[in-house]
């Protein structure tokens, strides 16, 4: 196992970080209704293999698994493997409605996660309307206190919004970290690659959630990708390929994996031996930049994800999800699955049909997608049985 250090601070973590969000569940549970059905004994059994082979950061957090994970978590790290850990859970600050939710959310945690003491914590999945309410809040003051009891030893935030807002974030307070989306697919999404090297010169250290895309550059790619990565003459599984080039990038501190097999994790084991910064060639990158433009190419609708026409007020139409199963479909030839979601979608009376046409969506959307017009073309094409 590879460490690097931690942005300003006197210690290093594992490249590699045992993300929590996706244990593995008992036999025949839906991952999607029924994730708080953790397969208990494969989970503890995984997470201290884990440890046991060099991982020392452990990150969970209030949602996760329905609310499960921090508890599995604790029973994992009984018997001595807490006081091998840095440990990292997030504030749930959707929760929060008046400035003493903070504390008593912070105490729960702590009980669930059995330990009088996080290593790291971070504001949860902040964006342009949490991030307002919650400094209306005045949570910086909570921080100020956590980290002054001792209840934290180390704050920080994660992200999911518009690099301007990143930046704001960033120089709000004396964060010791910061948690964000990154992969070869995802160089200009939400912070992107400005805000890693914007956070990287704060001196911040930096956690990279989604290196696979939820397991989508992990999983087996369209011939024509395939033929990409084959040309290479490297014997790299496409995990293998997304993982150096993360770990190519002198700024990452630590990349979360949301493992949930034993046969993942040994082979991200293997890949995190050999996590050194600036070690991918000339050619390696320009096959990877060549991956990048062949999956673009088969995306549908260029958008970002970055919420701009969010909420959809005139009939809550979940407009950047649609559009992600669009893409995912065709991107990674798998129709089947984002039609299932879909359904959940419609479900929901949330899909893409529902849409009244109004307009309000398009002005605000950065990239100039004809909203309306993709919309139905998403619809027509994911609601096919």
């Amino acid at each position: 196992m590879q460490y690097r250090k931690f942005g300003r601070h006197n210690f290093k973590v594992s490249a590699l970080g045992f993300g929590c969000m996706r244990f593995p569940l008992q036999a025949g549970a839906d991952p999607i209704q029924e994730s708080d059905k953790i397969d208990e004994e494969k989970a503890i059994a995984m997470l201290r293999h884990a440890i046991d082979n060099g991982i020392d950061y452990v990150d969970t957090a209030y949602p996760y698994h329905k609310g499960e994970s921090e508890k599995v978590v604790a029973k994992a790290l009984r018997d001595g493997y807490r006081e091998r850990v840095k440990l990292a859970t997030k504030l749930p600050v959707w929760l929060a409605e008046t400035h003493e939710d903070f504390d008593k959310l912070l105490d729960e945690q702590l009980n669930k996660l059995e330990t009088e003491y996080v290593d790291f914590y971070l504001l949860h999945a902040l964006n342009r309307r949490t991030w307002k309410k919650i400094m209306d809040l005045n949570v910086l003051d909570f921080v100020d206190r956590a980290l002054a009891d001792g209840r934290i030893n180390y704050a920080g935030f994660s992200f999911h919004d518009a690099p301007d807002l990143f930046r704001e974030i960033v120089d709000a307070y004396p964060w010791s970290f910061c948690q964000i989306q990154y992969n070869y697919l995802d160089e200009n999404t939400q912070a992107g690659r400005d805000g890693l090297k914007y956070a990287a010169d704060k001196n911040l250290a930096i956690v990279i959630m989604e290196p696979l895309l939820g397991g989508k550059l992990a999983s087996k790619p369209p011939r024509e990708i395939q033929r990409l990565w084959d040309a290479s003459g490297l014997q790299r599984t496409p995990a293998q390929w997304a993982l150096h080039w993360l770990w190519n990038h002198p700024e990452v501190t630590t990349v979360l994996s949301g493992m949930t097999t034993m046969s993942d994790l040994e082979e991200n084991l293997r890949t995190a031996a050999n996590a050194h910064p600036n070690q991918m060639g000339p050619e390696e990158l320009q096959i990877v930049e060549a991956v990048r433009d062949k999956f673009h190419s088969l995306t549908k609708v260029n958008c970002t994800q970055c919420g701009y026409c969010t909420p959809c007020e005139s009939a809550n139409v979940m407009i950047p999800h649609i559009f992600t199963l669009y893409n995912n479909a065709l991107m990674f030839e798998d129709a089947a699955e984002a039609r299932a979601s879909y359904k959940r979608v419609m479900g929901n009376e949330r899909d893409a049909a529902r849409c009244i046409e109004c307009g309000i969506c398009e002005p605000a959307c950065p990239q100039g997608i004809p909203i309306i017009e993709k919309l139905k073309e998403a619809h027509n094409y994911l609601s096919r049985e």
